[in-house]
């Protein structure tokens, strides 16, 4: 059964600028570093993204190819999520601040954008907030 992450991308104004610091990563996928090792890896990597939380929504995914030990400039051990580069849009679905990630469901997980709306501008984050609220996308 293929399973999913929640994380929050911190610092972050909106998908766009996910795009371009991703853009200049260094070499290779694009990787996500958390403190935290998943329990239940076999499930995250059969088709698991990990899904990116903007502004108290989530608006984006990226598929997790793979989970790699690194060790911090402090000795510890921790978990790279090894993602793919393409990012993907999905309906704005709201989710409450946390710390860390959380597993995310696929029957709970938001629908991928359907082609061609993704290069559409996206609403102002209140107003996405309040119609996914009611249940409008």
């Amino acid at each position: 059964m293929t399973l999913h992450l929640l994380k929050l991308c911190v610092g972050a104004e909106g998908v766009e600028e996910l795009v371009r610091r991703q853009a200049f990563l260094p070499g290779g996928a694009p990787r996500h570093v958390t403190r935290m090792w998943p329990k239940r890896e076999d499930e995250l990597l059969q088709g698991g993204s990990l899904y990116w939380i903007f502004k108290g929504l989530v608006l984006a995914r990226q598929r997790i190819t793979a989970l790699e030990a690194v060790r911090g400039e402090d000795g510890i051990e921790r978990c790279a999520l090894i993602l793919d580069p393409a990012i993907v849009r999905t309906e704005a679905q709201p989710r409450r601040a946390f710390q860390g990630w959380r597993y995310l469901s696929p029957a709970d997980a938001p629908a991928d954008l359907p082609d061609g709306r993704e290069r559409e501008e996206p609403l102002p984050p209140a107003l996405a907030r309040a119609l996914a609220e009611m249940g409008l996308r």
